[in-house]
């Protein structure tokens, strides 16, 4: 089976959704009361080969939405839900509601490639509480309570309602066998998530990963024809220093490389300038003041001491640091994307953003719960391929703001070109082409404006 976490989707898996879209566009004509004319859903497609190998047409593919489509869980030529889930009725008490979650959750059985099964809170039984959003802010602040939360955790709403777990039980209670698995949004785009007609998104970490761990179990795995980022081991030397002294080091980030140590050690700029080589024997004990994304090249500054790393990052709360950031974007429309219109070729965007407790680390807009992001932008170039090479000018420093902000349809409704979370991954774009190109400071000892430049390769 090609992995769901693939991008972009096996051939025969894009093909299987085109026709899915085609479908579902009909069913959109056919009912303009569809709440899909308001608000997108997920769908998914997961291409099968049948029992009988011998016939010339032993591949086929399921389909399947996420949750229900107007009101209902059942609709002609999609795979039924696992377990028809019904809500608490309304008034119950919060003991009484958890009593009755916790029983459908215990309905819930799901098989794997192993031919065994599980309910949702056997597989969820080892997981980290997910924070709700309107609590994120304040977790510092109750940490009793989340402590005792995970005593009485339960899965999260919706499990086992997504496209992917749907089709792979019915693939593997049906004999069928799981070839490629691909989902994708249709329908109007999400105003919360970066969700786009016809785009094609990993499974949510928060309620699909656990249950596609336990049910592709026994299920042979291949990556063919997948394009992965191969960071490798980068020491100091391979690392362009753009300047260092006693106090700090200022570094040309690639793309690939991470900003700090990750949870299973891979390679970053920290680690890798730690490492001691024979022209620097005792390595450089540093710590990144900010943080570019893996795939995110460009200017990225560290300290050498407590002292300036203290200081640095008072300035960058007092937003005291310039930064300048080069992108290309795609806009999803020519005549519906701030950038098509020339009278907008500059302006900000403010957009206030929170993590989604349900997929890390996708970031999502919220307006109620959200922390302030703010952006400006200028227009340098259009392309001839319908791309625009654009400046990024953030005055605040949001996880994944710039992403956000450039895909968002309140934003540039434009994602960057080769973002993996946000947009789309076109087969010439080998990098998230995103280079934070210029920064300005002053140096936290001496006193001196510090300068660098080193403009990107797009």
């Amino acid at each position: 089976m090609i992995s769901p976490f693939q991008l972009p989707p096996h051939p025969s898996a894009q093909a299987a959704a085109a026709e899915v879209i085609k479908r579902v566009h009909a069913y959109m004509n056919a009912h303009p009361e569809s709440e899909l004319h308001r608000q997108g859903k997920m769908f998914g497609v997961l291409v099968v080969e049948k029992p009988d190998v011998s016939s010339q047409n032993s591949e086929d593919y399921l389909a399947a939405f996420s949750a229900q489509l107007d009101g209902s869980y059942f609709h002609e030529g999609f795979v039924p839900p696992i377990y028809e889930m019904s809500a608490p009725p309304v008034g119950t008490s919060r003991a009484e509601s958890q009593r009755l979650q916790r029983l459908l959750f215990a309905n819930y059985q799901l098989v794997n490639g192993l031919g065994e099964s599980k309910n949702l809170l056997e597989i969820f039984a080892d997981e980290k509480p997910i924070i709700p959003a309107d609590e994120w802010f304040n977790r510092e602040k109750t940490k009793d309570r989340f402590a005792q939360r995970q005593k009485t955790y339960l899965p999260p709403s919706g499990a086992g309602e997504c496209c992917a777990p749907k089709l792979l039980q019915y693939a593997l209670t049906h004999n069928l066998r799981p070839l490629a698995l691909a989902e994708f949004w249709v329908g109007a785009p999400s105003r919360t998530e970066i969700r786009h007609e016809g785009r094609f998104y990993a499974p949510c970490s928060g309620r699909c990963v656990p249950i596609l761990r336990f049910m592709m179990q026994g299920l042979p795995l291949n990556v063919e024809g997948v394009k992965l980022h191969e960071a490798g081991v980068r020491l100091n030397e391979e690392i362009e220093i753009l300047y260092e002294d006693e106090y700090l080091v200022v570094v040309n980030k690639p793309s690939g490389l991470l900003s700090v140590p990750g949870k299973n050690d891979e390679p970053s700029v920290e680690s890798c300038l730690s490492h001691p080589t024979s022209a620097n024997p005792d390595g450089r004990p540093v710590k990144a003041v900010h943080r570019l994304d893996q795939d995110t090249s460009g200017v990225l500054v560290l300290a050498k001491t407590p002292d300036v790393y203290k200081t640095l990052q008072a300035y960058f709360q007092r937003r005291d640091i310039l930064k300048r950031y080069e992108a290309v974007v795609q806009p999803e429309e020519a005549d519906s994307g701030q950038l098509s219109a020339v009278s907008q070729a500059e302006g900000t965007i403010e957009l206030p953003l929170l993590p989604n407790p349900y997929d890390r680390p996708r970031q999502t807009v919220n307006k109620e719960h959200g922390k302030t992001a703010i952006t400006r932008y200028k227009l340098r170039e259009p392309r001839p391929d319908g791309t625009y090479l654009i400046d990024f000018f953030p005055l605040t420093g949001r996880t994944h703001q710039l992403r956000v902000h450039a895909a968002h349809p309140e934003g540039l409704n434009a994602p960057i070109v080769g973002d993996r979370l946000y947009g789309t991954l076109p087969d010439a774009a080998e990098r998230l082409m995103l280079h934070a190109a210029e920064i300005t400071f002053t140096h936290p000892v001496t006193q001196k404006e510090l300068h660098f430049c080193v403009p990107s390769d797009f």
